[in-house]
């Protein structure tokens, strides 16, 4: 069986807070893009473990080809990483200076597949750290006519068909349906694995796929974006701290009165 990885670079997060709590995040002057020249980059947390459920797939004896594809300029590291855990295909898909949203990543991605004599499973991180939209991954199976499902903490294929504990808010459910479908994962997956240091070695010698829209059969409207981005800002916090002193009575009856008042 064909597994095909959807990967995607972010800004590390934890960098992106500190920055921003620092108050060193700024926003271009195009009023959109952050000025991250400095934070550094790298896969997508629910991403890694989508790599992390395809290579416990073969891990349980399914013989099956594992080929992780992005969407991006200069994604090599990313790819190369994947390569790393166990990727057997990497390929990169370059938009161009095309504005990309979660529909034309969605389009970009089916005719990807469809190109290349489609697949049995598709695997999906639930969602993005950068953005926190996870629209990709359905777009994506309805784009292809999968049946899918999401916030999987499990998956296991046996024949024809998928088995997926999703790990929702009130409980875990177990659900089953046909292959082909596109599954996202979620961090209830548990820790992914490390690439150890010989893997990394023989990763550097792979190079990716490389193709772009046209190759796949995309016209520019398929790339047009329905959704936006008009302006993206950091907001401003600010606080007002007050030290309350007297007995516990005098103190309880000052702070009601500021939250009657306020």
């Amino acid at each position: 069986m064909r597994i095909v990885v959807c990967v995607k670079e972010v800004l590390d997060p934890a960098a992106v807070n500190n920055y921003a709590l620092a108050g060193n995040l700024r926003i271009g002057a195009d009023g959109c893009t952050p000025d991250v020249a400095a934070i550094p980059r790298l896969i997508n947390g629910y991403d890694e473990q989508a790599m992390e459920a395809a290579l416990r797939i073969r891990d349980q004896g399914v013989a099956c080809t594992i080929t992780a594809v992005t969407i991006g300029q200069d994604r090599k590291d990313l790819l190369k990483y994947c390569a790393a855990l166990g990727a057997d295909e990497i390929v990169a898909i370059d938009p161009g200076s095309a504005a990309l949203d979660g529909q034309a990543v969605a389009n970009i991605l089916a005719a990807y597949v469809k190109h290349t004599g489609g697949a049995d499973l598709v695997l999906c991180g639930r969602q993005a750290s950068d953005d926190d939209q996870g629209i990709v991954p359905l777009l994506l199976a309805e784009k292809l006519g999968f049946a899918s499902a999401t916030l999987a903490r499990a998956v296991e294929v046996d024949g024809n068909s998928v088995t997926v504990i999703r790990a929702t808010a009130d409980g875990d459910e177990t659900v089953r349906g046909p292959l082909p479908a596109v599954v996202t994962v979620s961090n209830e997956l548990g820790t992914p694995r490390f690439p150890t240091a010989k893997a990394k070695m023989a990763a550097r010698k792979m190079s990716p796929v490389e193709l772009d829209p046209a190759a796949l059969g995309l016209t520019a409207q398929d790339l047009q974006p329905a959704v936006v981005m008009l302006r993206q800002y950091v907001p401003k916090v600010q606080g007002n701290c007050q030290f309350l002193t007297g007995s516990a009575a005098e103190i309880a009856r000052e702070l009601m009165e500021k939250i009657r008042a306020a």
